[in-house]
């Protein structure tokens, strides 16, 4: 989920998919899912009490993570390369400052925030430009925290959507025993798993995985057989068949100090 070995192909296609997410950023904004509260309170949990910290929301799209930082009281910052995406963000959230910039080149002074957290991000960034950056913005005793929302595969058929839904441009999926990152500036990485859920339909959940990268990328012949198989499975299963359902999610937490700091 969070490695960065890729050979010269699939570096080139991550490319690909890293910047293909403007097209969709109105549909991304509306049909993606939000993070776990508990997830979010476990990411900023080794900062104390602080009343109002202050959070670099990194790669923040649309402000799906945004909206969960605002609701546990965090003073967040907003930084998406993205124009579309960014447009999005501001435009749901009027009051959040929102920059242009990337997680290699932050545009914030040294010492500026408490925590940088990235939301169904991390995994574009280059580690090892982006951790002295991260480093640099954050404050002493700051913490780095990224978030995904992972399908529940443990649920039968969301284990048979899931193998319905890959296309051509999909990356293999992560091995069970992938290793936390590791970097001087972030030595001890923890991680945490919180269930989640989303409220979807056959046809909104169609939409919601029609924003994955991997969808986008592909032909638009491939993309509408690809949707068109989703949709076929959902309306054949019956747990998803007729009206709405939860869709069972994980959020996986990664979060570290900063080192030199003191421990929480």
């Amino acid at each position: 989920m969070w490695g960065t070995g890729d050979s010269t192909d699939q570096a080139a296609r991550r490319a690909q998919r890293a910047s293909s997410f403007g097209a969709q950023a109105a549909v991304y904004a509306e049909h993606r899912p939000d993070y776990a509260a508990a997830a979010i309170r476990w990411a900023l949990l080794p900062l104390g009490a602080k009343d109002v910290p202050a959070v670099l929301d990194l790669g923040a799209g649309t402000g799906k993570l945004t909206d969960g930082l605002l609701a546990v009281g965090a003073d967040v910052i907003a930084v998406e390369p993205d124009s579309a995406m960014r447009a999005e963000l501001v435009r749901r959230y009027p009051s959040v400052t929102a920059l242009s910039g990337t997680a290699e080149a932050i545009p914030l002074p040294d010492g500026s925030v408490d925590a940088v957290v990235a939301g169904q991000a991390f995994h574009w960034f280059d580690q090892a430009r982006a951790f002295p950056e991260i480093a640099r913005v954050l404050r002493p005793a700051g913490v780095f925290a990224a978030l995904w929302n992972t399908e529940d595969n443990r649920v039968a058929w969301v284990a048979g959507l899931q193998r319905t839904v890959r296309s051509d441009a999909s990356f293999p999926p992560p091995a069970a025993d992938e290793e936390l990152p590791e970097h001087p500036l972030f030595p001890a990485f923890e991680q945490a798993e919180f269930p989640h859920a989303h409220r979807r339909t056959a046809d909104s959940l169609v939409l919601t995985l029609g924003t994955h990268s991997h969808t986008v990328v592909i032909s638009p012949e491939q993309r509408a057989a690809l949707l068109g198989r989703i949709r076929d499975y959902l309306r054949a299963t019956p747990e998803t068949a007729a009206g709405e359902f939860d869709y069972p999610l994980r959020t996986e937490v990664i979060r570290a100090v900063l080192r030199g700091s003191p421990q929480h």
